[in-house]
C-alpha cells in the first residue's frame, strides 16, 4: 500500500553529512565522521544496523589476512567487539573462552561466524557514544523517496518515516549513498550503470561481448536452521513448491530443491548434501564438504556441557539463489513479485530438506530441522531483507576493472595494480552468481587490492558519493568490492573524505584533482585512523611462500573446522 504523503507537515534537518543507507559502508561512514567531529545524519529503511552483515543474514567474507593484517583498526575494533560480546555473555567453554581468534560458530566461510542479532548489537554500541552526545543521528526505518538537485548539486534529499509516513527533508553539503541498491542515483537522475558492460568498453577478459543490463546476479533470500530433534515447526508446502522442485534452468543441472549444483570455477556438476556422516553429530569429517558446516553461526560444543540449545546455521546457498526476475530495471510491482518469489524459493528448499531431501544416514526428509527466526529478527525464520549481490553503479571518475586485479589478466604473481590515490585495501575472488539474464557463475582469481579514490568519485554529481556495492567498478570486478570488509573500508575512506572536504571548503572531486588533499587525506586515514592502505609486497603479488601458509592450525581446543579459507583455495560459490 503507498503511504500519504506528509509534505506539508515535512520538517527539515541539517547537518554535515548525510548518509543514506545503513548497511557496513553506511555505518562505517558514519561513524567515522562523526569521530573526526562532523555532525552527520544517518537513515536506514531497516530498524537494524549492518545490511548484508546482519539484516541479509551473511556472516562476514573475509580474506585470509582478516586477523594478521586488518584492513582498519575500526574494523578490527568491530570483530572483537563481537567475540567480547561472546565471552562476556554466553557460556564458552574455557578453551573457547580463552581463545584469541574466537569463532563463534566455527564456520568455515569466515573465522568470525556469529549471529546476525549479534551484529547488530555490537554496531549499535559502537555508535551509542555518538548518538548520546548529539554529534549523530539515527534515522530508524526511513528510506529515501526524492532527491532535489540543482545542475551537478544535491541540494536535499527527503526520507519518508515507514511508520508514519511523515517525510523530511535533510540537508548537508555532502550526501553519501550507502543505500544497497544505489537509490539515490536513479532518484537523483545520475548518471549510473546497471548490470554488464560489454568486453568492448574496458577490455576485460570475463566481460560479455554486449553490454546486458538484465545480467544482475542473483539475489538470496536467507534463514537460519537449527538441529531441533523433536520440533514440530514444519514448513508447509509454498504455493510455488512444484515450479521450484520440476523447473530446470538450461545452465543447471537439475531443479534447485536438489544437494546438485555447480562448482562455480569448472561449472561441472557435483553434489553437496547438507550433513556429511551422522547428522546427529555436528563434527565435519575430514576431507568432506557439506553445507552446514559453511555458515554455521552457532556451535554448541563451544558451549559448557548442558547449556541449552543446538548448532544453528545459515542458508545462503545455490539452492536459493533466485535468478528468475532482476530488481533494477522494473517499476515497484515487478520489483515486488521477485523478492515474494525469492521468499518462496527459500520456503520450499526448507519444505523440501524437512520433507523429501536424501538423508545421509538413510530414508528421506530431516523434520529435525526448525526455522530460527529470532537469531534474524523476525518472526517467519527468514532474513528481514534478501540478501542483495549486485546494485547500480557510478559513472566514476576512474573504473576499477578485471585488468586492475585479475590473476589471469594480469599474470602469475605479478600483483595488482597500484593506486597513488589508495584510500584502503580489501581482497575477494572476482565471484557473480548465477545471474537473471541465464549467465552461470563466473569465478576468477585475483589479488589483494586497493581502493582508488577515484573510484568514489561520480562524474556528474559535485557532492555525493557512494559507499556500498556502487562504487566505480565493472559488473566483473564488483564481484571482489562488494563483500563486508571492503564495503566497511569504503564507508571509512568516505567518512575520512568528509572530514578533509569540510576542513577544507571544497568537493570531493577537489580533493581528488589535489594532490596535496588527497595525501592530507591518506595521512588522515593511516595515521589517525589505522587504516591499511596497501598490502605488504608479499601478500599484494600472492607469492608462492605465502601461499603455502598453514592456515588451519587452530582446530584443537575450540573446534574451529578444519578448513581452506577464502583467498586460497576457496571458492566463492555461497557469497
Amino acid at each position: 500500500m503507498t503511504m500519504p504523503s506528509f509534505s506539508d507537515q515535512r520538517s527539515e534537518s541539517r547537518a554535515d553529512l548525510v548518509v543514506i543507507g545503513g548497511g557496513l559502508g553506511g555505518v562505517a561512514a558514519a561513524l567515522t565522521a562523526a569521530r573526526l567531529g562532523r555532525r552527520v545524519i544517518l537513515t536506514e529503511a531497516d530498524a537494524w544496523l549492518g545490511g548484508q552483515l546482519t539484516v541479509q543474514a551473511v556472516p562476514p567474507d573475509e580474506s585470509r589476512w582478516a586477523d594478521s593484517h586488518p584492513t582498519s583498526a575500526s574494523y578490527a575494533e568491530f570483530r572483537e567487539r563481537v567475540r567480547d560480546h561472546y565471552r562476556r555473555t554466553f557460556p564458552l567453554t574455557d578453551a573457547a573462552r580463552r581463545d584469541p581468534v574466537l569463532n563463534p560458530g566455527s564456520g568455515f566461510v569466515s573465522r568470525l561466524c556469529h549471529e546476525p542479532r549479534i551484529g547488530a548489537l555490537v554496531l549499535e554500541e559502537m555508535l551509542s557514544p555518538l548518538l548520546s552526545g548529539g554529534r549523530l543521528e539515527w534515522l530508524r526505518e526511513h528510506e529515501p523517496v526524492a532527491v532535489d538537485r540543482q545542475g551537478d548539486r544535491i541540494t536535499a534529499v527527503v526520507v519518508r518515516e515507514a511508520s508514519s509516513g511523515r517525510e523530511r527533508r535533510l540537508v548537508a553539503p555532502l550526501f553519501v549513498d550507502a543505500t544497497e541498491l544505489g537509490d539515490l542515483l536513479a532518484l537523483g537522475d545520475l548518471d549510473h550503470v546497471v548490470g554488464a558492460e560489454s568486453r568492448a568498453e574496458h577490455g576485460e577478459l570475463h566481460a560479455p561481448r554486449d553490454a546486458d543490463p538484465s545480467d544482475q546476479q542473483a539475489i538470496t533470500w536467507c534463514c537460519a536452521l537449527e538441529w531441533a530433534p523433536g520440533h514440530e515447526d514444519l514448513v508447509p508446502r509454498p504455493a510455488l513448491y512444484e515450479r521450484f522442485a520440476t523447473v530446470v534452468p538450461d545452465f543447471w543441472p537439475g531443479p534447485q530443491l536438489s544437494f546438485d549444483d555447480v562448482h562455480p570455477i569448472t561449472l561441472e556438476r557435483r553434489s553437496r548434501p547438507i550433513f556429511a556422516g551422522d547428522p546427529n553429530n555436528h563434527q565435519r569429517l575430514d576431507g568432506a564438504s557439506d553445507m552446514w558446516h559453511y555458515r554455521r553461526i552457532r556451535a554448541q560444543r563451544l558451549m559448557d556441557p548442558g547449556t541449552p540449545g543446538s548448532d544453528v546455521t545459515l542458508v545462503n546457498w545455490p539452492q536459493i539463489d533466485y535468478w528468475d526476475a532482476p530488481l533494477l530495471g522494473v517499476d515497484a510491482d515487478r520489483r515486488g513479485l521477485a523478492e515474494e518469489e525469492a521468499r518462496q524459493l527459500t520456503l520450499s528448499f526448507v519444505h523440501w530438506l524437512q520433507h523429501e531431501a536424501p538423508r545421509s544416514d538413510g530414508g528421506t526428509g530431516y523434520p529435525e530441522l526448525r526455522l530460527r527466526g529470532d537469531v534474524l529478527g523476525t518472526s517467519d525464520g527468514l532474513a528481514r531483507q534478501p540478501y542483495i549481490r549486485e546494485s547500480r553503479r557510478i559513472r566514476a571518475l576512474f573504473t576499477i576493472t578485471e585488468e586492475h586485479i585479475g590473476r589471469e589478466m594480469r599474470g602469475e604473481h605479478t600483483g595488482s595494480e597500484e593506486f597513488a590515490d589508495t584510500v584502503g585495501t580489501g581482497h575477494y575472488r572476482i565471484d557473480l552468481h548465477p545471474s537473471t539474464s541465464g549467465r552461470n557463475y563466473v569465478d576468477i582469481d585475483c589479488f589483494p587490492f586497493q581502493i582508488p579514490l577515484g573510484a568514489l568519485i561520480p562524474r556528474d554529481v559535485a557532492n555525493l558519493v557512494p559507499a556500498n556495492k556502487n562504487i566505480g567498478t565493472t559488473h566483473i570486478s564488483n564481484g571482489a568490492y562488494r563483500l563486508h570488509p571492503v564495503e566497511w573500508s569504503i564507508g571509512e575512506a568516505v567518512g575520512a573524505l568528509s572530514e578533509i572536504s569540510g576542513r577544507h571548503g571544497v568537493d570531493p572531486v577537489a580533493v581528488h584533482g589535489s594532490g596535496e588533499l588527497t595525501r592530507e587525506l591518506q595521512g588522515l586515514l593511516a595515521d589517525e585512523l589505522g587504516v591499511q592502505l596497501a598490502w605488504p609486497e608479499a601478500i599484494r603479488r600472492r607469492l608462492p611462500e605465502d601461499e603455502d601458509e598453514d592456515e588451519d592450525e587452530r582446530e584443537a581446543g575450540t573446534g574451529t573446522e578444519v578448513s581452506t579459507v577464502r583467498g586460497t583455495t576457496a571458492t566463492a560459490q555461497d557469497a
